[in-house]
């Protein structure tokens, strides 16, 4: 499966998969480069993903359907 189609929470899961393998420390090293590149990749989607849902969640649907700014009023 690509990575870029990957949900937010499949990413996440492989990335803890390579992460437990590479703690397991038994890896060999060309494998070990091999987990390290897909995690930096993983990573990356993750990250681009948050950011993504971050833009989404600053803006709001005002009551015409118009997008406006998201601020939180403080009381």
């Amino acid at each position: 499966m690509d990575k870029e189609n990957l949900t937010f929470e499949q990413a996440m899961d492989q990335l803890e998969k390579i992460v437990e393998q590479l703690e397991q420390g038994d890896v060999p090293l060309e494998k070990a480069i091999e987990y390290y590149k897909d995690g930096m990749h993983l990573s990356k989607v993750c990250h681009q993903k948050l950011k993504h849902v971050e833009k989404e969640m600053t803006e709001i649907l005002n009551e015409d359907g118009q997008p406006e700014p998201f601020s939180v009023e403080e009381e």
